[in-house]
């Protein structure tokens, strides 16, 4: 067989020749980085498309994770997520902070209000939780509980670009909110990310955070680190969001195709946003149940010896790992439906320039071991 493969995911790469005016600007300018005009125009044009007041740019998504720690002065142990990738917790480890792993809700696979509560010790200071492929928290659940305990809350929303609920952006909830613009998001800027901030203070103090703890050529305020984003990354950016409209109505409808032929095949679940969330269609997880014709593993191996390069996003959990499972909040017995989920989840191939005729052909590979077993 000779098909092309077809990946998991793929960037979104506007025409090159539309790139190139860009990168005229900057070597004209001869300013690579430090806050120049691309990225200054692209936090503004991300506030305003996002609909937040302010933005600090990064140049990736963990770095700004690590940063946000440190702006907040988190320190002790921060309640978090076994279900994510594993920057959230490496984030943590970066700052000396021990990370308490609680479950997830069936629903969504994001943090259970009622088991954060739970865990929270005289040493817990904060909550970091994953808007886990877009879906949102129940961040009024959160919320509750960080005020009832004096607890700051940190949304990683990596996967959150452009979610809306019916207040708004989600990218509001929380003390902060950290972004990734990895190749592989939905919107990218080859690399980068960014934090939200709440106002003009925290983002100017996240801004010395990121260049050093510089104020200006002689005055150092903290120990900060280099995590500017530079003027290439941010003129791509600029040019992404001409773009990501497009990108992300097409992948709803490619979202949809895959609900429309996939439905009732016995064993077989697709993750739903809730009532009145405008989502952006990241990933397409499915959830492989007992009563399918496979295990999730077989049904994995069987698409990728097929050329089509599904992932088991989140396997293993991060509390699996060997840096993180001494913990007595990593136990499997304490997070009993993140542990299903890992074993369960395939996500599905998508992006915007993913063919119909290729998803048709996914979901035929899926449901023919169903089609077999009902024969």
């Amino acid at each position: 067989m000779n098909a092309k493969p077809i990946q998991v995911t793929s960037p979104l790469l506007p025409p090159l020749e539309e790139f190139v005016p860009y990168l005229e600007r900057i070597w004209e300018s001869r300013i690579l980085t430090n806050g120049g005009s691309m990225h200054q125009a692209l936090e503004k044009a991300l506030c305003a498309y996002l609909g937040v007041e302010h933005i600090a740019l990064f140049a990736n998504g963990t770095l700004a994770l690590v940063t946000a720690l440190q702006a907040l002065r988190i320190t002790g142990e921060v309640i978090t997520t076994p279900y994510s990738f594993v920057a959230t917790a490496h984030s943590l480890l970066w700052n000396g902070i021990k990370p308490v792993f609680v479950d997830v809700d069936p629903v969504t696979y994001n943090l259970d209000p009622a088991k954060v509560e739970a865990a929270i010790t005289p040493q817990t200071t904060a909550i970091l939780p994953v808007h886990c492929y877009g879906t949102p928290c129940d961040v009024d659940g959160i919320d509750r509980i960080a005020e009832n305990y004096n607890l700051k809350v940190i949304y990683d929303a990596a996967h959150a670009f452009g979610v809306r609920d019916g207040r708004g952006s989600v990218l509001r909830h929380g003390d902060l909110s950290v972004l990734s613009f990895h190749a592989t998001k939905v919107f990218n800027t080859f690399e980068g990310g960014a934090i939200i901030c709440p106002d003009a203070r925290t983002k100017q103090r996240i801004d010395h955070l990121k260049n050093f703890g510089f104020v200006n050529e002689t005055t150092v305020v903290a120990p900060g680190i280099n995590g500017k984003m530079n003027e290439v990354c941010a003129a791509f950016g600029l040019l992404q969001l001409k773009h990501i409209d497009h990108a992300l109505a097409r992948r709803a409808q490619i979202d949809g195709l895959y609900r429309r032929l996939l439905t009732g095949v016995p064993g077989l679940r697709s993750l739903r946003p809730p009532a009145g969330v405008t989502g952006n269609h990241a990933y397409f997880p499915l959830m492989v149940g007992e009563e399918y014709a496979l295990q999730r593993d077989q049904l994995y191996q069987l698409l990728r010896d097929q050329k089509v390069l599904v992932r088991r996003y989140f396997y293993p959990l991060i509390s699996e790992f060997p840096m993180y499972r001494g913990l007595p909040s990593a136990a499997a017995g304490n997070l009993p439906v993140a542990s299903t989920a890992a074993r369960q989840v395939l996500c599905l191939p998508i992006h915007p320039e993913l063919a119909d005729e290729d998803v048709m052909r996914i979901c035929d590979l899926v449901t023919a071991p169903a089609r077999v077993r009902a024969a």
